[in-house]
């Protein structure tokens, strides 16, 4: 069988997007930090040309590059305090937990037929052996990890210096690199190209700023909220589960285990429980049917539940790479899609 012109060419690409997706699932662990730069490089490159044309190129990327990597530092130790608050405050309250639970619960349960009896003494003792360690024992372990899985541990630490590198470079010759990938798209397809590309950007451009600006709304009025309910790692709190709503619905879980965590510690109450459930409730109760919908809008085409799928399947088939390069192919192919119903909308395979 001959196949037409337009055949050819759509086999032609569709070979060559297969030929791209094999050489992403074979060489995903090299291209894990290559691949990271270039979606950062993609989401700061306009904040780059808008301060490089009012400063040198060069300053504007320092500029960028280490307010970028400030914040994600910063969202990290965000956990840290979070850390060293609760972990000791489990280590007093779990065996005061169990011994009321016997108190209470034991009784109860007795009237029933059933018989509980915790072992408050074995608890203890196992509380103080594995969250009791000090410094040198964390030190010791931390060591011993490392002598196990020194080649993953060199492989982070590789990554972690080599995406700011990478980033550094494609961000200075941001330009020229659109340049140089243009110039292999062939000339007739170009208008074409254009557009389609254009589309793409702005579903991506719409996304990216509007989830930015649910995350920071988010930040704000988990942190003052859970301030006035009287928690005391109310901003690492809120900060975290704001900025944590970017992966959906997993980072308000576990933003939401985190404060409920905190909550039973601080106040060994009901109160606490309370306090966090009616809060993280109204603001999912707001993120859902108000902050999302106003700022983010349905432009992206993508539920929340089709994102986790996304993110899931690309991780599945091609590891980090894939949850990286997730949602820009989910929006070509959203817009791809787009165009083709258009398409087949205005043919005569429709309309006659």
């Amino acid at each position: 069988m001959t196949l037409t012109p337009a055949q050819q060419r759509a086999v032609a690409w569709l070979a060559l997007a297969a030929a791209v997706f094999g050489a992403l699932w074979l060489l995903a662990p090299v291209l894990s930090p290559f691949v990271a730069a270039g979606v950062l490089a993609y989401a700061l490159a306009p904040l780059v040309e808008r301060l490089s044309r009012r400063m040198p190129r060069l300053l504007a990327v320092l500029l960028v590059e280490t307010g970028v990597i400030v914040l994600l530092l910063t969202l990290v130790l965000m956990v840290v305090p979070i850390l060293l608050k609760e972990l000791p405050l489990l280590r007093e309250q779990i065996p005061v937990m169990a011994a009321r639970l016997n108190e209470s619960l034991s009784p109860w349960l007795a009237q029933w037929g059933f018989t509980l009896s915790l072992d408050v003494a074995s608890i203890k003792d196992f509380v103080i052996r594995h969250l009791g360690a000090n410094s040198e024992d964390v030190a010791a372990a931390v060591l011993g990890s490392v002598k196990l899985g020194g080649s993953v541990l060199l492989a982070v630490v590789g990554n972690l210096v080599l995406i700011p590198v990478v980033l550094f470079y494609l961000l200075m010759d941001w330009p020229q690199v659109l340049a140089r990938v243009w110039t292999l798209v062939p000339p007739k397809f170009r208008d074409s190209a254009a557009g389609f590309l254009r589309e793409t950007d702005d579903m991506l451009g719409h996304y990216l700023r509007g989830q930015l600006m649910v995350m920071g709304a988010l930040a704000l009025y988990y942190t003052v909220a859970l301030a006035l309910a009287g928690f005391e790692l109310a901003v690492p709190l809120g900060v975290f589960t704001g900025m944590a709503i970017f992966i959906p619905y997993v980072g308000f879980g576990l933003g939401l285990v985190l404060s409920l965590l905190a909550g039973v510690l601080q106040f060994t109450s009901l109160y606490g429980v309370l306090a966090v459930l009616v809060i993280y409730g109204v603001g999912q109760v707001v993120e859902s049917l108000w902050l999302t919908p106003r700022l983010v809008g349905e432009r992206i085409g993508l539920s929340p539940l089709m994102v986790i799928f996304v993110l899931l399947a690309f991780g599945h088939l091609l590891g980090f790479v894939g949850v990286l390069v997730a949602l820009p192919l989910s929006a070509i192919g959203l817009v791809a899609l787009a165009r083709a119903r258009r398409r087949y909308l205005g043919s005569d395979l429709y309309l006659k």
